[in-house]
């Protein structure tokens, strides 16, 4: 993989001694203790970990969808404490693409309205949003099916959907949770290779969340979680080492 040409060393996420903690009847479950972390635009970052290891948490606090106990979360330079709901979801919003493991896909809707569903929250008019998702659909090589439903293509497609549809905003970080997790090896990989031209080609920020080495292998950088605190965060080197060519 090719890191993206022109980098601007710019901070999109900045995690200063981040900590989270549940209230359960047992009492406080930490889940996340004292992490720091810096993600620069352009990234393409792997969060790997095993189940239970805080880094579903920490996706969801980076998308601004859970909030820390304590410590500092700035995204794009915001101090995410002091926003209040409204100022968050705008940034939210405006600045995130979101990619699920399930695809989120409406069933009954056409693949290019599912893909201008974020330009309508927008305050898009209809003419405007649907151009543009017929544009994103093209774009991720499904241009001959806008008015296909999601239950007329395949899961490989249905995430290729997926993807337009988090980049109809045009976001400057996209994050992908388990994106991989319902496709076989090789739709797998068309996936990742499409993540990788986002990357390259555009200088879209990527972090993702994975089991798979194989996935992983193609950020840039791997952080790993366990048992709440990170243990490693350094060139994915070390998955290429781990996982068969």
């Amino acid at each position: 993989m090719t890191e993206p040409a022109a980098r601007r060393r710019r901070s999109v996420v900045l995690v200063e001694h981040l900590f989270k903690q549940y209230e359960t009847a047992a009492g406080p479950h930490p889940v996340l203790q004292d992490i720091n972390l810096q993600i620069m635009d352009g990234e393409f970052v792997a969060l790997m970990g095993p189940s239970g290891s805080g880094k579903s948490t920490f996706m969801n606090i980076l998308g601004c969808l859970d909030t820390p106990t304590s410590g500092r979360f700035e995204l794009d330079g915001h101090d995410t404490a002091r926003l209040d709901s409204d100022r968050l979801a705008q940034l939210r919003n405006r600045f995130i693409g979101f990619v699920f493991q399930g695809f989120n896909l409406l069933p009954r809707v056409s693949l290019v309205e599912n893909v201008a569903l974020p330009l309508v929250y927008a305050g898009v008019g209809r003419s405007e949003r649907l151009a543009r998702a017929g544009e994103l659909l093209e774009r991720v090589g499904l241009g001959q099916y806008l008015g296909h439903h999601p239950n007329q293509i395949s899961g490989g497609q249905q995430q290729r959907v997926a993807i337009a549809r988090a980049l109809a905003n045009r976001p400057r970080l996209i994050l992908a949770d388990e994106p991989t997790g319902n496709l076989d090896t090789t739709t797998s990989h068309e996936i990742m290779s499409l993540f990788d031209r986002l990357n390259a080609d555009e200088g879209i920020t990527i972090v993702l969340v994975t089991h798979e080495a194989d996935v992983a292998r193609f950020a840039h950088r791997l952080v790993r979680f366990q048992d709440g605190k990170v243990s490693h965060d350094g060139a994915s080197a070390a998955v290429l080492q781990e996982a068969p060519a």
